[in-house]
């Protein structure tokens, strides 16, 4: 009897050291796509409004730059361990896209709800706020996306 308290209890710790693990791997999986996303919007941002873009241009451009910012930082370290940029794409693709996609629109939801966002420049402090929490939102968002994938050995953590 002793012993088998022993062991439940010693798998109880591994279980609990295990599901850690996933929320630290979640974390900085979901931190880093953030990055990725949040790079790109405000690279499509700022490349919107030097063409002065409309709302609607602006906010499509700022979701493929940020689609393109968030696979990127996916695909570098695979390029850098000699996978090819097809094998590459495809990984990050599958592995990464559903936290890219479910980040960009609670980004998008959020920063479309707030009023006088969409309609501000890059030097209005009220965009940066929108933007800010956008990209608090869309990591709310994320994170359990990335949660399941990783402890679905879908997602992996670079």
């Amino acid at each position: 009897m002793v012993m088998t308290n022993k062991m439940h209890n010693h798998d109880h710790s591994q279980s609990i050291a295990k599901q850690n693990n996933v929320l630290k791997l979640s974390l900085q999986a979901t931190w880093h796509c953030l990055i990725g996303c949040g790079l790109g919007e405000i690279a499509g941002m700022i490349f919107s409004t030097a063409f002065n873009a409309s709302t609607g241009t602006s906010v499509f451009i700022s979701i493929v730059f940020g689609f393109i910012g968030g696979l990127g930082l996916g695909i570098s370290p695979l390029l850098k361990n000699n996978f090819t940029l097809r094998n590459a794409i495809k990984i990050v693709i599958v592995s990464e896209g559903l936290s890219i996609l479910v980040m960009e629109a609670f980004e998008i939801i959020t920063q479309a709800y707030i009023p006088g966002v969409m309609a501000a420049g890059l030097t209005d402090s009220l965009f940066w706020i929108g933007m800010i929490a956008g990209l608090v939102v869309g990591f709310i968002a994320a994170l359990p996306v990335n949660y399941f994938l990783i402890k679905r050995g879908v997602r992996h953590h670079h």
